[in-house]
């Protein structure tokens, strides 16, 4: 198996009497898109700090790409793009100049700077946007030009900070899949940061969730649902035609159901023991017609509050 493209051990970042990162250990396989959950304040931008190399811990380890964030800081910083959360543009340049400087900063010879900017205006889908000066753009051209600035160096992994507050509906999703196709297509690892537990939830394969600077779990966001649903009352989501107040005063009086609850056109049977055969002869012996029946999905926010209210 490969290295973790991301690995940490008792990471620690201390501010006069505030521990914001407290004994971190973390791993990120390579190639994986990787959520890290928190609200503000929790520890998640000065861990991505930690993690580029652009400050210093109080104690513990960082490996990035197989160096060390402290020893190979510049080495890191090469094979590591970023976007932080309130990125700043030099406003009075074009797209294509932006990028250029960038590349310039980084290095990269004339020929490739050019090759680099024009690849990735299309990545990001700027190419009819590349003469126009970044003070015209919207606030999603500016997310995806800046993701385009943290790709300009090729780098193996990129660090997103809140890759989509402030976003519309479709900027969001043209991020989303933005993050989607680089993944795919580049085998890039993406580190993704933020606290909109939807979008996390529908793009990242495995996260982590951070309090008060302590991770206070990592895993899949399958995983997750599965070990909630275990520790909770057996839940079933049901869609009917014809719920009337007799079928669900029967549905309550059925032995091991414990509640009822109706949401528009989804009917929710929750049992401390499975009676789930006995539900369905009493719906159908009243009349109903069941268009779905489907074990209650838990959403990445009730997890999240899971492992807040216990930590």
């Amino acid at each position: 198996m490969s290295e973790p493209m991301i690995q940490t051990q008792d990471l620690t970042k201390i501010y006069g009497d505030l521990t914001a990162v407290d004994h971190l250990n973390l791993t990120v396989d390579e190639g994986e898109i990787f959520g890290f959950l928190g609200p503000n304040g929790s520890g998640k931008t000065t861990t991505l700090l930690l993690l580029l190399g652009l400050s210093t811990p109080a104690s513990g380890t960082a490996i990035v790409g197989g160096y060390d964030v402290v020893k190979n800081s510049r080495e890191v910083r090469k094979i590591a793009g970023s976007l932080p959360e309130f990125a700043g543009y030099y406003e009075n340049l074009t797209a294509k100049q932006y990028l250029d400087y960038i590349g310039q900063l980084n290095d990269l010879p004339l020929t490739e700077r050019e090759r680099r900017t024009t690849d990735l205006l299309a990545d990001v889908g700027l190419t009819k946007c590349g003469d126009r000066k970044v003070e015209t753009f919207s606030r999603g051209m500016k997310q995806r030009l800046g993701i385009a600035q943290a790709l300009i160096k090729d780098p193996k992994i990129v660090f997103l900070d809140e890759p989509t507050i402030g976003l519309d509906p479709e900027g969001i999703k043209e991020i989303r899949d933005l993050i989607f196709r680089l993944n795919k297509d580049r085998g890039l690892t993406v580190f993704l940061s933020s606290h909109l537990l939807h979008e996390v939830q529908v793009t990242c394969s495995r996260v982590g969730i951070i309090r008060q600077g302590k991770l206070v779990a990592t895993d899949t966001i399958e995983n997750f649902t599965k070990e909630l649903a275990g520790k909770e009352e057996k839940s079933i989501e049901f869609k009917l035609i014809n719920v009337t107040p007799k079928l669900l005063k029967e549905l309550k009086g059925i032995g091991g159901v414990t509640s009822v609850t109706q949401e528009n056109d989804r009917l929710y049977v929750h049992m401390a023991e499975d009676n789930t055969e006995e539900v369905s002869k009493t719906i159908t012996k009243n009349g109903a017609t069941i268009l779905l029946m489907k074990p209650r999905e838990y959403t990445l926010e009730e997890v999240f509050m899971k492992y807040y209210q216990e930590a």
